[in-house]
This record gives structure tokens, sequence and C-alpha cells, in this order.
């Protein structure tokens, strides 16, 4: 018997099953569910063969072909799939719930194994999570102020004291700005980072609030889902006020460290909105060591690009903090309290 689970159902399936990922290595890796294994019942190549014998000769050949390729290795499914699902209980899924996942899970299922499909497959759920970021409304509250602020630490502060956080740089491997890729990994899909948000998004307790950074909707090369972004842009604004100086010490302690030649990449990176002169005294700066002084260039290109982006977004402050040189503990207490007294 099929038994099928709706996209919807499948976070509480999850708790006690393993999710195998039947579709082929390169469509696993350009988007997928977090927590999923590859289990493909097609390489790469031949799925370009059975797909295209599909449309110009016909649905027959293209099952005899692929039968051919998937048959002598059966036992190995068999074997991989009780290695990852050591219990014996699994959800399947393919791309649309069609022939590949019903396939595999038609065998594993002969093989004595508890087996479940994804109703519409991966298409399903990704449908699913877009229609959730609109539909699942989050008590947000967006935590700003300008490069330098140490936005990132004060949001990990309040989450160290209790606070719900959704860490968007970290899911984006990018610290949003031209220097935001230093330091990271290589950056997820569009697609990938959706299912990733969507994973930490389905978690937060929508009674509870819940901080993030603000950022613009594109964080190097991938972007807020809609619904989200849409969620986003209508909470409240919570903007730290830092010194300049204290915002300079910042930035020369966060990436002083890292490659000259990288350093002068982002630089020239930035060069048409920096100007000629502004980037020639940089690199002049970074040549000599004198990261304080690239960094004050740097800082105030992206102050002016930070209220823009704001104004753009009709984005306004319900509150400026102050700050200045208070711990970061101190000043997540002092955040947490003007949020209760505001009902945030």
């Amino acid at each position: 018997m099929d038994l099928k689970i709706a996209p919807e159902s499948l976070s509480n399936a999850l708790k006690d099953r393993v999710l195998l990922d039947v579709r082929t290595p390169a469509e696993f890796a350009i988007g997928h569910i977090p927590g999923a294994y590859n289990l493909p019942l097609f390489s790469d190549e031949e799925r370009v063969v059975v797909g295209t014998m599909y449309k110009q000769q016909s649905p027959d050949k293209a099952f005899l072909k692929g039968l051919e390729y998937a048959g002598a290795r059966m036992p190995d499914y068999v074997k991989e799939a009780r290695l990852l699902a050591p219990r014996g209980k699994v959800v399947v899924h393919c791309w649309r719930g069609g022939q590949r996942s019903g396939s595999l899970s038609w065998l594993l299922g002969f093989s004595g194994m508890d087996v479940m499909t994804l109703q519409g497959g991966y298409k399903a759920y990704r449908q699913f999570i877009h229609q959730e970021f609109a539909r699942y409304q989050l008590r947000m509250l967006v935590l700003g102020g300008p490069t330098g602020s140490a936005k990132t630490k004060t949001l990990h502060a309040l989450a160290a004291l209790g606070e719900q956080i959704i860490d968007l740089e970290q899911l984006a491997q990018h610290k949003g700005s031209a220097f935001g890729d230093l330091g990271e990994a290589p950056q997820p899909s569009v697609e990938q980072f959706e299912n990733n948000l969507y994973a930490v998004f389905s978690l937060i307790d929508p009674q509870r609030r819940v901080w993030v950074e603000n950022e613009s909707r594109g964080i190097g090369r991938v972007f807020m889902p809609q619904g989200f972004w849409d969620q986003f842009r209508q909470s409240p604004l919570l903007d730290l006020e830092i010194p300049f100086d204290q915002r300079v010490a910042f930035l020369v302690a966060t990436y002083a460290s890292f490659d000259k030649d990288a350093l002068r990449t982002a630089f020239m990176n930035i060069e048409r909105r920096l100007g000629g002169l502004n980037l020639k005294n940089a690199l002049a700066a970074l040549q000599a060591d004198d990261f304080a002084t690239a960094a004050e260039i740097a800082l105030r290109y992206y102050d002016k690009s930070y209220l823009h982006a704001n104004q753009k977004c009709n984005f306004h402050p319900v509150w400026t903090f102050p700050g200045a040189n208070e711990s970061l503990h101190e000043r997540a207490q002092q955040l947490i309290q003007f949020a209760d007294a505001q009902q945030l």
C-alpha cells in the first residue's frame, strides 16, 4: 500500500522517519529539504538520457531504459536505505511524486521497510513553504543600525538571554555587503536558502517576538522569499546608534586579519559608488596597513547606503538605541526592557 503524506505533515512524520530524496545529485545540490539524504534512482547523465527518450521517442521506451539503469542496482538501493534508516522507517520523494519515488517506495516496501511518499514531491514542498511564509505571521522585531554596529553579535546576545532570533546572515553565509563573503562558506542557492530559512521559521513560536537583523532583501546572491520579506518590511525597527569611532574599531577587529587581496577586491567592487578618489585612498591605506582609515572610507559610503535603504523600504525606527561602550549583554538587556515596555 502506497502511503502518502502531505507537505504540511512532513515535519511531524520526520520525528521518527528518515527523509530520502531520490532525485539526481545535481537536483539535490540545487536545493533539497533540510535533513534529507540523497538516494538517487538515476545519475545526472542517466536522467538526461531517460528524459530525452521520454520526449523524443515514447514513455514506454523511457521506462524500459530507466529499468535497465536501475534494475541492476536494486540491492544497492535497499542496502543504502537500511544504512541511512536503521529503524526502517522512511519518507521518499522525487520532484513531483511520480515514477521515481513510486519505484523506490515499492522496492523499499517490498524489502520490509515502512515507507511513505511525499505527496506532490519536492515541487509541492516548495509551493507549501512559500505559502507558509505568507500565511504564518510572526511577531518580528528588526534590529537595525549602520555598518559596524555589531548587530549580529547583539542578536546572539539576545538569544543568550532567551529571545527568539533568526540569523539571516548565517543562513545566507554572507554578511550583506561587498565584504560580506569574507570568512564565509560558499553561499547556498536561492532555493536552498529559502529551504533553510523555512526550517528555522517553522520552529518560531508566533506568540513570542523574534528578532532579525536589518538587511536588504538580497543578501549576497540570495534573496528573502516574498512572504517573509513582506512581514520583515512591516515590522518595527529598533536602530542601534553606535559612535563612528567605535564602529571603525569593530570593522578593523573583524576584517583586518583577512587577505589584503580579498579586501582590495571588495573595495574595487564598489568603486562606482565609492568614487575614484575614495577608492584610491582606501587602497593606499590598505597597502600601508592603515586599516582604520580604510574602514572609515567604507563606513562613510555604507552609512549613506543604510539611510537610503531604510527610506526606500519606508523603514522608520520606533526607537534609536544610543549605544556606546556597554557590553553586548547589557545592550541586549536594554533592548529587551524597551521591547517589554512597549509590548513589542
